[in-house]
């Protein structure tokens, strides 16, 4: 190949990729112009979201509160000692069951009112409701999620091994 031809052929692929990377680039900046009103939408829609799922657990809350006859500081601290909701309940175990499956009840009804559930999704919720209750309030601890202390430091990583 001459030098001319060489010369040529750098240029057009030079000018190729200047041209492709500009319109990388373009599309880039066209999606983050939308960006800080998406941010801002999904920050108000997760503050929302947030806000509904915290009143929820305290309504919850309250209702077993209430239900046993305990404060909500007394029942946190026996759980975490390892005891059960159906022993803490002990004799008022069956009211607890019968209340909370109402409130479970009653939410899954506000969540078709609302159109974030079908009729059909509703009647699975409830076709296990009493038994999904009864066992959280005889499990023994959470799910099992969160916090579960520090994790152990990470060793050095091997090294990598040299390309072919």
């Amino acid at each position: 190949m001459s030098s001319k031809k060489r010369m040529a052929a750098v240029a057009l692929t030079v000018a190729a990729l200047s041209l492709g990377s500009i319109g990388v680039a373009s599309a880039h900046d066209k999606g983050a112009s939308n960006s800080p009103a998406k941010s801002a939408a999904h920050d108000v829609k997760r503050a929302a979201n947030k806000a509904a799922h915290d009143s929820q657990h305290a309504a919850k809350e309250a209702l077993v509160a209430t239900t046993i006859g305990l404060d909500a500081a007394t029942i946190k601290t026996r759980l975490a000692a390892g005891e059960s909701l159906a022993t803490i309940a002990g004799t008022k175990k069956d009211a607890l069951i019968a209340a909370l499956v109402a409130f479970r009840t009653k939410n899954i009804d506000e969540r078709v009112a609302a159109g974030t559930m079908t009729p059909a999704q509703a009647i699975e919720k409830k076709t296990n409701l009493i038994a999904h209750v009864t066992e959280r309030v005889n499990a023994v601890g959470g799910k099992g999620m969160g916090h579960k202390g520090p994790k152990p430091a990470k060793g050095p990583k091997p090294p990598k091994a040299p390309r072919p």
